[in-house]
């Protein structure tokens, strides 16, 4: 099974690296901040719209691109600013996993991630069930 689909929006730039921590009774407590809740709502609004009719629970290979409005840049220039692609997709999968794209993200074994300066900004999504068989 595959799914591709576009999210029109302006990526979240805000990251799951981005947790805070406080202490109480002289424990810490993460939690987000209210610019992470807000990015989180955002991706698991959009994602909720492309989510299958079940999860996946084989391997996954995720390419995703994400284009961020070009301002000063060119279309379909790569952007080699912050936020790290790694950082960005692990918000990303978490938003997946809460919208039952698959079991865990820890399926996913194969990603490819592009970050690009686009006229049209959003998030493209490609998911693929891997056999399980492909040669390493």
């Amino acid at each position: 099974m595959t799914l591709d689909f576009f999210m029109a929006m302006h990526p979240p730039t805000v990251t799951a690296q981005e947790h805070q921590v406080t202490v109480r009774n002289g424990k810490p407590v993460f939690y987000d901040p209210p610019e992470l809740k807000a990015a989180k709502a955002k991706l698991i609004s959009h994602l909720g719209k492309h989510a299958p009719g079940h999860k996946m629970t084989g391997p996954i290979e995720l390419l995703t691109k994400w284009c961020f409005l070009a301002g000063n840049h060119e279309h379909g220039e790569y952007r080699i600013t912050k936020p790290d692609t790694d950082n960005l997709q692990k918000l990303l999968k978490d938003c997946m996993t809460t919208c039952g794209f698959w079991e865990d993200d820890a399926q996913v074994c194969r990603e490819i991630t592009e970050k690009f300066w686009s006229d049209l900004p959003g998030i493209y999504i490609r998911i693929t069930e891997l056999s399980g068989e492909e040669d390493g």
